[in-house]
């Protein structure tokens, strides 16, 4: 009987395990081992020392927060290549979460001295760990790219704002509208990585009347 009633525990522990990993799949594009990624591959913008020894300030700019570049300097992926992000088949979940751990990243907001919000979903979000560099455009997904975009409040906080109207998806839509600039021609690489890395508020009005066109479908990333 006992030896009956361990076999039928394990076997459904196999069971949910074949469950779990089989929803995991679903989840990741099935297409990856297309693109000969390097998924640890970082290039920062300028070398910074990790975890910082100072505290890390964001900067106000245009009335939204840009990351401390003594902390978040961003970095891209190198072997993440403009012709891969021209491929129609290429996602973000290629790459996404694999450099870095979710624990990990959560550590950053310690870096800027922000407590990381209890309940931060849905119309509650107030905050991302977001790519400064977005893997959309060929960042990295390391620490030396990664910061808590926080701001401004949510539906049970002080000052709130419609979800959209959140930095973190103000940002979503300058990280479309560069990664369709450079996918038209209209821009370099390059350019776009270091322009938003530098200052990804200065593309917000331009991004802004792109997706108020309808040009913006997050579909893709």
């Amino acid at each position: 009987m006992r030896f009956a009633l361990t076999l039928a525990i394990l076997c459904l522990a196999a069971s949910l395990a074949q469950a779990q990993t089989a929803t995991e799949r679903s989840k990741a594009p099935n297409n990856c081992e297309q693109f000969p990624i390097k998924q640890t591959g970082s290039r920062p913008i300028h070398e910074v020392k990790l975890p910082p020894s100072i505290t890390c300030r964001q900067k106000a700019q245009n009335g939204k927060f840009v990351p401390d570049p003594n902390c978040t300097p961003g970095a891209t992926n190198p072997s993440v290549t403009e012709s891969m992000l021209m491929n129609p088949a290429f996602r973000t979940g290629c790459i996404r979460d694999k450099a870095t751990t979710e624990e990990q990243k959560t550590a950053t907001y310690g870096w800027y001295k922000l407590l990381r919000p209890g309940d931060n979903a849905g119309d509650n979000q107030t905050c991302e760990l977001d790519h400064l560099i977005p893997l959309y455009l060929g960042g990295a997904d390391t620490l030396e790219n990664i910061w808590p975009q926080c701001g401004p409040g949510g539906a049970s906080g002080p000052g709130h704002v419609a979800l959209d109207d959140r930095y973190f998806k103000e940002k979503d839509k300058v990280e479309y509208y560069l990664g369709q600039q450079v996918r038209e021609g209209n821009m370099g690489l390059a350019d776009a990585q270091h322009g938003i890395a530098t200052d990804w508020t200065q593309y917000l009005s331009k991004a802004e009347d792109f997706c108020r066109s309808g040009k913006c479908d997050f579909s893709g990333q």
